[in-house]
């Protein structure tokens, strides 16, 4: 099939889960023959290392400016469109404007839009030449605010509840718009169902089982791993509960312990506000099975977002014993004391700690069952295969319009 696929950021390098979904499901469907355009509209410019990454699994890579986050007709936008704030953010640029309605000038099997926030500058070409599309969502934005608002002044409470009102409006025009939306976790998709009568289907977070099968833990290391990207609101508050809370209980026990802080835009003010030794602050890591293979277990203490965590997946896909909250694992068919422990208080996660650190029959068991569980159930081609379920069948004749 021709895809027309639309992003709003480069899917390389993969420094989040949103873009290492965004490549391996590229690269899948690649490799099986479909013809991809990927529209991208970018805050940072295409670099040698994502062309050489990106342009062998495509048609054809366009990638668009945005412009800087403190530009005047964002400010002015955020507090004044109908639009929420990330979506102005992402929204009001004339120029890609005109490059997608030079693009639906073509025949398209598919069209795909990544993200209700980035859908503001198609909406009305797509609704005036009635171009069916897919409209992928990888969190329900609008339950995000509790990690995400937070961290905004008491003084803007009443800008928050505005925003907020506005975002809950918007995904519902964007859902309506939509033939068909593509939720990554069950949770998620029948949230969605509630908001819209548009079809809701399931593509799965997925993991490249190969790169993490030659992993083994290293329990005798007594070093545990969090990887997140920290421009993400539900990753700074899980650091700050990790280290005001979850392990100095750990420490009080097992003074040995060692807690290994990975991945992309990590605070350099972090290591400051805890200076402990113990603390291995290592910001973005490229070879993360190599980072893995030094590591006894994987904590996720996540208490804010949505989706499913491809963080969490890729650690039980290396066969690390893993610590988690119900968000933490949310989107996954996880059994406690089968394939991880879990914990929703600092208490809780802290003794669940000490003991993956202290039985290693214990901590072996929940590896290998979660290793087995990512292998089966999310592996990348488990999730390409749902994403082309959801797509139309293959047009049978190119004089039939596109649909979806």
């Amino acid at each position: 099939m021709r895809i027309l696929w639309v992003l709003s950021y480069l899917p390389w390098p993969l420094t989040s889960g949103g873009k290492t979904r965004q490549y391996h499901l590229l690269r899948t469907l690649a490799e099986r023959g479909h013809r991809i355009t990927l529209l991208v509209q970018s805050k940072t410019a295409l670099d040698d290392a994502s062309r050489s990454a990106l342009e062998p699994l495509l048609d054809s890579l366009i990638v668009m400016p945005r412009r800087p986050l403190k530009h005047p007709v964002t400010l002015l936008a955020g507090l004044l469109a109908p639009w929420p704030l990330l979506t102005t953010i992402n929204g009001l640029a004339p120029a890609l404007t005109q490059r997608f309605n030079a693009l639906l000038e073509q025949p398209w099997d598919v069209v795909q839009i990544e993200h209700s926030y980035t859908l503001q500058p198609y909406l009305a070409t797509l609704r005036q030449r009635r171009q069916p599309f897919v409209l992928t969502e990888h969190n329900l934005e609008s339950s995000l605010g509790g990690a995400t608002y937070d961290r905004f002044p008491r003084w803007a409470a009443a800008f928050v509840r505005y925003d907020q009102r506005r975002c809950q409006r918007w995904e519902r025009n964007a859902f309506d718009a939509a033939h068909k939306v593509i939720a990554v976790t069950e949770a998620d998709a029948q949230a969605i169902r509630r908001l819209t009568k548009t079809p809701v289907e399931v593509v799965v977070n997925g993991v490249d089982s190969q790169a993490f099968e030659g992993v083994q833990a290293a329990p005798q290391s007594a070093r545990v791993l969090f990887v997140g990207n920290y421009e993400y609101a539900p990753n700074l508050d899980a650091v700050q509960w990790l280290l005001d809370e979850i392990f100095p209980q750990v420490w009080a026990q097992r003074p040995d312990a060692r807690l290994a802080v990975a991945g992309y835009a990590l605070p350099d003010a972090w290591k400051s506000r805890w200076p402990d030794p113990r603390i291995d602050w290592l910001g973005f890591v490229p070879d993360l099975p190599a980072l893995q293979g030094t590591c006894a277990a994987f904590i996720a203490p996540l208490r804010h977002g949505g989706g499913s965590k491809l963080k969490v997946l890729e650690a039980m896909a290396a066969g690390l014993p893993l610590v988690s909250t119900a968000q933490g694992s949310s989107g996954l068919a996880l059994r406690p004391e089968q394939h991880y422990l879990a914990g929703e208080d600092t208490r809780t996660l802290a003794d669940a700690v000490v003991r993956v650190l202290a039985e290693p029959d214990l901590a072996a068991g929940l590896g290998r069952a979660a290793r087995d569980y990512a292998q089966r159930h999310h592996d990348w081609a488990v999730a390409a295969n749902e994403l082309q379920h959801a797509y139309p069948p293959r047009l049978s004749s190119p004089e039939r319009p596109p649909c979806v």
